[in-house]
């Protein structure tokens, strides 16, 4: 009996040379993220190469947790094409940080520039007051 015959030869080769064998995958990570700490505030710096500020959300809880949240969606338009190997797939990251309690949660602010999401966390500002003469009136 003759062998089975493949009518589509170009997928066999990419599966043969793209398997598990060939290509090491690579492991699932969290972004990168930095803190830096001034006298003004507090800087979170997270590494975010292909997002945009569409695929985050930013939440800060009464319990002084700031919540950052990604999800990336893959697009399911290919345009005509047939995908051969197909390793993009959905993501999403979840990143909780603490906020001390000298921080002003209501100036909180964020934006998104070069691949980087940079979140400026402000320290609350204490008022000196000056010292105010007040003068008693004698009845």
């Amino acid at each position: 009996m003759l062998p089975a015959r493949r009518t589509n030869w170009l997928p066999g080769i990419f599966n043969d040379f793209f398997g598990n064998e060939w290509v090491e995958r690579q492991q699932v990570s969290s972004p990168a993220v930095n803190i830096l700490e001034n006298d003004k505030g507090y800087q979170v710096e997270i590494a975010a190469p292909g997002l945009t500020k569409k695929d985050f959300r930013i939440d800060v809880h009464d319990d002084n947790i700031l919540l950052v949240t990604v999800e990336k969606k893959l697009q399911t338009e290919d345009k005509g094409n047939k995908y051969l190997r197909r390793e993009f797939a959905h993501s999403s990251f979840c990143q909780s940080l603490i906020l001390p309690d000298n921080v002003d949660k209501e100036a909180i602010k964020a934006k998104m520039e070069d691949g980087i999401l940079d979140i400026e966390i402000p320290k609350i500002v204490k008022e000196e007051k000056a010292q105010a003469v007040r003068q008693i009136e004698i009845n």
